[in-house]
């Protein structure tokens, strides 16, 4: 029995081989001319590049056109905030969820705060921190009290940016009144 496979597995192995020698054969005798003859030119090589490549910006840097000095940056497209201190390094980032009602890029600042309310979705916030009116709406960053970062209700005009709890606290203490807050795109 073992002598009939190998010889079956054999037979087989040829005829692949053979097809494979004939496709090959088939291939070439069809190629274009350019293909099949060797170029008389000869390959340069390449230029040596004459301006050093930028090294890839870091994904949670501060946005380049934020404004200096100590301020809160918030990239809309992002949905993050910087906390930036006076000799521009970023002392924390983290993401937010955006409200319904979003401020032009600008630089604004901190209007007022309140330590724990209810917000315009009827959810209880705190650390709210408030920074532009937008159609009436006041807009601000804040934390819900139950640590949620739901999605706003788009049919409803909120102005709450809302974060983590942790994070919250963190832009409470930075974030005092007349404290710069920068929109970014």
């Amino acid at each position: 029995m073992a002598r009939g496979s190998s010889g079956i597995v054999a037979g087989l192995t040829a005829a692949a081989v053979a097809a494979v020698c004939f496709l090959a054969y088939q291939a070439s005798a069809n190629a274009p001319d350019t293909v099949a003859v060797p170029s008389a030119e000869v390959s340069k090589p390449a230029a040596a590049p004459t301006e050093k490549p930028e090294p890839p910006k870091e994904p949670l840097a501060v946005p380049e056109d934020s404004d200096a000095g100590a301020r809160v940056v918030y990239a809309l497209k992002d949905r993050r905030v910087w906390l930036v201190d006076d000799e521009e390094k970023a002392l924390r980032t983290f993401a937010v969820m955006p409200s319904s009602v979003n401020p032009l890029p600008g630089v604004y600042r901190v209007t007022s705060r309140s330590g724990s309310i209810k917000g315009s979705d009827g959810v209880l916030i705190e650390h709210v921190v408030r920074f532009a009116d937008v159609d009436d709406v006041a807009v601000g960053f804040s934390a819900a009290q139950d640590g949620s970062m739901e999605s706003p209700d788009p049919t409803m005009k909120t102005g709450g940016v809302r974060m983590k709890r942790a994070d919250g606290d963190v832009l409470w203490t930075f974030a005092t009144v007349g404290v710069k807050v920068v929109v970014v795109p």
